[in-house]
């Protein structure tokens, strides 16, 4: 007999650099007004310190992605930007696909702060 997990909801982000923490605050409240809450925060090593900042702030646990992993996630958006610089559409959504597991859905493209300094995209998996 095999046991059921809860669906785990996480939010991936990508940042710009200069990106400062009320960007990924707004963007993060964007995701929620529109999918509800989320069970966890998820970043790539490189962008870690201020998405485990975020997570500080608002009380929900971070996620840690491996950089290397990012081109193995299919992706909704297809930046060229991201594709040229980290090898994925979008760092945002591969990081919530990956962080949420195998199976994970994206719920919908990533969004975008009003600076444009951060995206965040969320995934559900189980």
């Amino acid at each position: 007999m095999s046991v059921a997990s809860d669906p785990v909801t996480v939010a991936g982000f990508g940042l710009r650099r200069g990106a400062r923490l009320e960007s990924l605050n707004e963007a993060l409240e964007q995701l929620e007004s529109r999918y509800g809450g989320v069970d966890r925060l998820a970043a790539t090593r490189t962008l870690w310190p201020l998405v485990q900042a975020l997570g500080r702030v608002r009380g929900i646990g971070v996620i840690s992605v491996a950089d290397a992993d990012l081109p193995s996630a299919a992706t909704l958006t297809r930046s060229r930007h991201s594709l040229q610089a980290r090898g994925t559409g979008s760092v945002a959504e591969a990081v919530a696909l990956l962080a949420a597991g195998p199976g994970a859905t994206l719920l919908g493209t990533r969004l975008v702060s009003m600076d444009r300094m951060a995206t965040a995209a969320v995934a559900r998996g189980v």
